[in-house]
């Protein structure tokens, strides 16, 4: 029970540490990940015990109450996971995460598809490996059997299928302006967004 404790308090210190719109160890009781992780503790027992079906049940509604975050309850996070805003994330059966990962939100730790995974060896490693310390930016994807050094960086809408060695920095091509928009075609835009906006809108 005392570990229990010791990992809630960690859970919600992390949370206050790394959102900037928390400020107290109470308002983080409202983090919307917080259920995430900590159904997720409960179904990860339950899954290496054997009781997969319970597993996933929790693993399910954890998904619901959360807006989308989905954790096989197969995978093995490390301590003071901070997943920000949660949105759509989604975390592999066979992942492993380490110690004091930032995961934002859309981000997919997934396997490469059961066309190649069907192949594998029964129980072989189909979801990656994060190491320590990881930042995984907003919309980064990482597949396969991969390993994500320790202190990485994968930047926001990142493809990773390859492993990244320690303390490297992966980052997507930014959005380039291809064409600059005349006053005429800025005028239609304007008056387009005029007849269709509303204050719902905003």
């Amino acid at each position: 029970m005392r570990r229990v404790i010791i990992r809630a308090r960690e859970d919600l210190s992390v949370i206050v540490a790394r959102d900037p719109s928390i400020r107290t160890r109470a308002e983080a009781l409202l983090h919307p990940a917080l259920p995430a992780l900590w159904t997720h503790r409960l179904a990860h027992v339950l899954y290496t015990r054997g009781h997969r079906q319970p597993a996933r049940i929790l693993a399910y509604l954890a998904r619901a109450v959360t807006g989308g975050i989905e954790i096989h309850p197969g995978a093995t996070l490390g301590r003071r996971l901070f997943i920000d805003h949660g949105a759509a994330v989604v975390i592999g059966e066979t992942a492993e995460v380490g110690n004091d990962v930032t995961i934002f939100h859309q981000v997919t730790l997934g396997a490469v598809g059961w066309w190649r995974d069907g192949r594998r060896e029964p129980g072989a490693r189909r979801h990656p490996v994060v190491g320590n310390r990881v930042v995984l930016g907003t919309s980064a994807i990482v597949l396969g059997p991969v390993t994500i050094g320790d202190d990485a960086l994968i930047g926001a809408g990142s493809l990773v299928l390859r492993d990244v060695p320690p303390g490297a920095r992966v980052m997507a091509p930014a959005a380039e302006v291809v064409q600059r928009l005349s006053a005429a075609d800025r005028e239609e835009a304007d008056q387009l967004l005029r007849a269709l906006a509303t204050s719902g809108c905003w």
